[in-house]
């Protein structure tokens, strides 16, 4: 295996490309920051048209982990992986053994886990080469998606209170992408007397969402425009751009999907035509405090888990009040937020090494 580690690209700690040549592995390994602690954040299996398209998507998750972890109130950093490939066609045991194999000689700075295209099966496979592996199907806190669903709910209520001043009940939210998160938001909702409009690539997801929650259907490529109160976005990140925005026929955006603003300014004209954006890393937040309770000294606690993921709707409220007393974004506000407890730790990171150096 040959490892490349590249000079930090923007904020980024760490940035990794690996490649082995007998099994057909291409990855890049992002590590943002670990002010907090270590590095937490998924491994990602897709097949990238390219290694810049893979850079780009890693950095910008890894920067979005970081985030996560501290709007969440973890003592971990944010990293992410991503495998250049084809997750239907291109797994292998080899291929997740050189990726462990990787990840054992980071020596814990890193920790992977399941995102999408990789299940908890491939982190058993990375596991048999690597101690820094969450997620695994014998794992504590076993597959994540439910609690990341758990938590985009709250979040979804929290944005529809404060948006239109009720509860889900007779709420229209179309839900784009239907796979292990996106199918549970849409149960959740449901049972909360939302009306549903779904869309997916699977047919056999349309058809599930239709005969067990009575969901009205739209083409993949109307989902975006269609008319409704709630947009939650649970596929692939970058669906807030140039194109799509203009078309936007909703009052709230709050999915699962990570990175659903392809750039900053996207929420910004977001805030200016009064569609309340619910930053995607705090509404998406509970698979990631579900992997990071299995680090805990005590061992993994489910109670305080759930608990800790019931407040995201109240850290929601947090950043829609401030950014209606003072007219700015909500993913502004939680940008700085976030910021200010990274430049906290910093500080204490800053200090406690200045602390060991010996006196002039």
């Amino acid at each position: 295996m040959q490892l490349f580690s590249s000079p930090a690209f923007d904020d980024h700690e760490q940035v990794v490309f690996l490649a082995d040549r007998e099994s057909g592995l291409r990855a890049i390994i992002a590590i943002h920051d670990t002010s907090l602690g270590p590095a937490i954040g998924g491994l990602r299996m897709w097949p990238y048209p390219d290694e810049a398209s893979a850079l780009t998507d890693v950095l910008r998750l890894a920067r979005g982990m970081t985030y996560k972890s501290a709007l969440a109130g973890l003592d971990c950093g944010g990293g992410k992986a991503v495998i250049i490939g084809d997750p239907r066609t291109g797994k292998s045991r080899a291929l997740f053994h050189a990726f462990g194999r990787a990840l054992e000689a980071a020596g814990g700075l890193y920790y992977t886990a399941e995102d999408v295209g990789t299940g908890p099966a491939d982190m058993d496979a990375i596991g048999e080469a690597s101690r820094f592996v969450l997620g695994r199907s014998a794992g504590a806190g076993g597959d994540p998606s439910p609690i990341t669903a758990r938590g985009v709910w709250h979040g979804i209520r929290s944005a529809v209170r404060h948006r239109l001043g009720s509860d889900l009940q007779g709420v229209r939210v179309a839900v784009q992408g239907l796979g292990h998160v996106g199918f549970e938001v849409a149960r959740l909702v449901r049972a909360d007397g939302a009306r549903l409009t779904v869309a997916d690539l699977d047919p056999r997801r349309v058809a599930r969402a239709v005969e067990e929650l009575g969901a009205e259907v739209v083409g993949v490529d109307g989902i975006l425009g269609v008319e409704t109160e709630v947009l939650a976005p649970c596929a692939l990140g970058g669906v807030v751009d140039d194109r799509t925005l203009p078309g936007l026929r909703c009052r709230v955006i709050a999915g699962a999907a990570n990175n659903q603003l392809l750039e900053g300014r996207h929420g910004d004209e977001l805030h200016r035509r009064d569609i309340l954006y619910a930053p995607d890393y705090v509404i998406n937040a509970g698979g990631i405090i579900s992997i990071a309770g299995e680090l805990a000294p005590g061992g993994y606690d489910r109670d305080l888990v759930l608990r800790r993921v019931d407040r995201i709707g109240e850290v929601l409220d947090r950043i829609f009040d401030q950014s209606a007393r003072d007219d700015l974004p909500p993913h502004v506000v939680a940008d700085r937020l976030a910021g200010a407890r990274l430049a906290a730790a910093r500080e204490r990171r800053r200090r406690a090494e200045a602390a060991t150096l010996p006196a002039a």
